[in-house]
């Protein structure tokens, strides 16, 4: 028999997967044969085959129709109380979800906050405690300041970033906290690029300092002990601790904000500006980092090193042989015009600049430097050290006043002030133009490599390295050299704006010490024109003196070294030789004043005879000598020797001409002055009577029986003992007066 079924609904049943168990409907089998999800249970009650109580079919409700015409609702009621039962516990979940972000959020700030002040406090021990301790230590460690280069602006932008934070008072749960963390991070954030930018680029010379304290196991010990006793509570053994924490932090900032944004829904409405900071951050270690490789690229090519022949030679390889060559090909090609050469008119310009501002620098420090050697020379010059008699003179005595007023006040302080001001910031900036002069260079051979890298479709690892560090070099000079440019040109023009000041301070010093004495000389009342014209005559006429002084002076000092002998000097001369011997006669060669014990006052032109060339200690610039009675040490310097001649001449005619010497007077070293040459007596020629060999460079050699012209018959000083004389070939010197003599000539005997 048919089992009759009941009509099935027309809509769908919306169940949840955990629906809750319901009470089984009318007509429908056990709940222990029925199926867990709920769409089967009609059809497993409809092909039952146990025989439901069977009832007549009932004629539509118009209320149990509203009832089944809304969905998720059953015929019964039992799906709308599962759908009720599952609502709460959905919206307690999602509360709690809600909760523990917010809970993440919130201990995700703490932490950047938190740890920032712990960073912040760290770098303060490690600036004050950590190196002052360090400074203590005797000796101090070498170049110690250099391990905290650029740290005092890390720090600077940290308590910045902090103190903004604080400013608001405002906790890490109050909403307006993260909004408050992103702007006081976007409003820092260019120092702090800019500080942790040099920090990180000059860390890897902290590294090297740092391994060179290692090596002295001594100062290494102490300075571990120094770190420990200064924070003990990080349990530090070493100074990279401390000092590779800004390395580490600004990487940080990145991770710790994502982690926020992490924890922060969509519609929180600081999304937008956390995500600003986020990518600010990122774009700050990016950037760090870029500028980091153009420095490690700019410190490798400008370094000049001073490599000898062997170690150039050690250099050579196969490879940069071929190197080297290719780069020589590819510059004559470009000259040949064989292949069409990389231009930018951008860094052409640059270059050219820059060449003008090295040969404008250059030729400034060589014109520097010539201005204060010859004011060294001036200053050496004392004049106001001499006595110059000027008792009663104006005039002398305050040119004397002034000279000591410049040489000791005016132009050593304006020689101080041009060293410091002017030569020493001309050296720098000199130096300075070692590095970009290097980087141009390089990047010539790089571009004439990378030209032909060019030409290649794929390139290798190493090729592919060779053309990056063409673009780098040519980036870094594209980006800096019209800084270097501009900040050379500024100083240039400082510096010649200051050499400008100081002689205007030097022209006012100097017109202020004139005036002081101007008023006491004796044409201090004349107008301006007859003034200078006074001035200019007095200065012409000094200046003529000056040089008649310079002659007579160079006269005296040409005179003969050894002068010749007085009577009484003829009288010692024989007493010495008799007893001493010819080979120990010296002459001094000036005066001598006796200094020490036993020392002798000795005369210029006075003879000695030595007995011993070192005093009794051995020093042999002491000379124990024979004054002819007197016995004592003379300086050997003092002393040379006296040549004597063989035989004494007899003594010498007169051998002026009959009309005496003429006004003119005639000097060797004025061969150009020629007077006119006087006729010697015609029958009669002046001859040497002796052989006589020139001594220095005033004299000439004769030999016995050699005719000469006597053009003076005395020196300079007026001494008859000494002839100049006129031999064959036309040379000119002093000869002894008593090696010549007159002889009488037949009418028909040449000269």
């Amino acid at each position: 028999m048919e089992v009759p079924r009941r009509p099935q609904p027309t809509f769908t049943l919306a169940l949840h997967e955990q629906a809750s168990p319901a009470p089984v409907p009318l007509g429908a089998v056990d709940t222990d044969q029925m199926d867990a999800a709920g769409p089967r249970r009609v059809e497993s009650a409809a092909n039952s085959h146990v025989s439901p109580v069977t009832e007549p079919p009932q004629p539509e409700d118009p209320s149990s129709s509203e009832v089944e015409t809304k969905p998720g609702v059953g015929e019964d009621g039992s799906v709308s109380e599962e759908t009720s039962a599952e609502e709460p516990r959905r919206k307690s979940e999602e509360e709690e979800a809600e909760g523990r972000s917010a809970q993440k959020l919130l201990l995700a700030v703490e932490e950047l906050v938190q740890s920032e002040r712990n960073y912040l406090r760290m770098l303060q021990v490690t600036t004050e405690t950590i190196r002052s301790n360090l400074g203590k230590l005797q000796p101090p460690p070498p170049d110690l300041d250099s391990l905290f280069v650029h740290i005092e602006d890390v720090m600077d932008v940290s308590s910045r970033l902090l103190s903004l934070l604080d400013q608001e008072q405002l906790g890490p749960g109050d909403p307006l906290f993260l909004e408050t963390l992103c702007d006081s991070f976007l409003r820092v954030s260019p120092d702090l690029e800019a500080a942790y930018r040099e920090y990180l680029a000059n860390y890897g010379n902290v590294t090297v300092l740092e391994n060179s304290y290692k090596q002295k196991e001594h100062l290494w010990n102490q300075i571990v002990g120094v770190v420990k006793s200064s924070a003990p509570e990080v349990n530090a053994t070493s100074l990279t601790f401390f000092l590779v924490m800004p390395v580490q932090r600004v990487a940080r900032y990145p991770l710790l904000l994502q982690t926020i944004q992490k924890h922060l829904g969509g519609g929180h409405p600081g999304a937008g500006l956390l995500q600003r900071t986020v990518h600010t951050s990122i774009a700050i270690n990016c950037s760090i980092n870029e500028y980091k490789r153009c420095r490690e690229v700019a410190d490798k090519y400008k370094k000049t090193e001073q490599l000898s022949i062997k170690d150039k030679i050690n250099r050579i390889s196969t490879h940069s042989i071929a190197k080297k060559t290719a780069r020589i090909s590819q510059h004559l090609k470009h000259e040949a015009g064989l292949t069409p050469k990389l231009v930018d008119e951008e860094f052409n310009a640059l270059e050219g600049f820059f060449y003008v501002l090295e040969d404008g620098i250059l030729q400034l420090l060589e014109n520097v430097e010539l201005y204060l050697q010859h004011l060294q020379r001036f200053l050496s010059c004392r004049t106001e050290e001499f006595d110059l008699d000027m008792d009663g003179e104006k005039e002398p005595i305050c040119f004397k006043e002034i000279s000591t007023a410049l040489r000791q006040w005016i132009l050593p302080a304006l020689d101080k002030r041009m060293r410091t001001l002017m030569l020493r910031p001309l050296r720098v900036l000199r130096d300075l133009l070692r590095g970009p002069r290097n980087l141009i260079k390089k990047r010539l051979d790089k571009l004439l490599d990378y030209e032909l890298l060019s030409e290649k479709s794929s390139l290798s690892y190493e090729e592919q390295a060779v053309a990056n560090t063409y673009r780098t070099i040519n980036t870094l000079l594209l980006n800096e050299l019209p800084r270097f440019n501009g900040l050379a040109l500024q100083m240039i023009w400082s510096m010649l704006g200051t050499f400008s000041c100081l002689h205007k301070d030097l022209a006012a010093d100097m017109e202020q010490l004139f005036h002081s004495f101007a008023r006491q000389l004796s044409h201090s009342s004349l107008s301006p024109p007859a003034f200078w014209q006074w001035a200019e005559s007095a200065v012409l006429e000094g200046a003529r003196r000056l040089e008649t002084l310079c002659l007579s002076v160079q006269d005296t000092l040409n005179a003969p070294v050894v002068q010749p002998l007085s009577p009484s000097s003829r009288h010692r001369l024989k007493q010495l030789t008799d007893k001493h011997g010819s080979g120990q006669i010296y002459q001094v060669r000036g005066t001598v004043a006796a200094g020490r014990d036993l020392d002798l006052n000795l005369a210029k032109g006075e003879l000695v005879a030595v007995l011993g060339e070192a005093d009794t200690r051995g020093d042999r610039r002491r000379w124990l000598v024979d004054a002819g009675g007197r016995r004592g040490y003379a300086p050997s310097s003092k002393l040379i020797r006296y040549h004597q001649p063989a035989e004494e001449p007899p003594p010498s005619p007169h051998l002026s001409p009959p009309g005496g010497p003429t006004g003119v007077r005639r000097h060797s070293y004025t061969p150009e002055v020629r007077s006119p040459a006087l006729p010697a007596p015609p029958c009669f020629q002046v001859f040497a009577a002796f052989d006589f060999t020139a001594r220095g460079k005033h004299e000439v050699s004769v030999g016995a029986g050699e005719p000469v012209r006597v053009l003076e018959p005395r020196d300079k000083r007026g001494n008859a003992e000494w002839s100049l004389v006129e031999v064959r070939g036309g040379r000119r010197g002093y000869v002894p007066s008593n090696h010549l003599t007159m002889l009488p000539l037949s009418p028909h005997q040449p000269f």
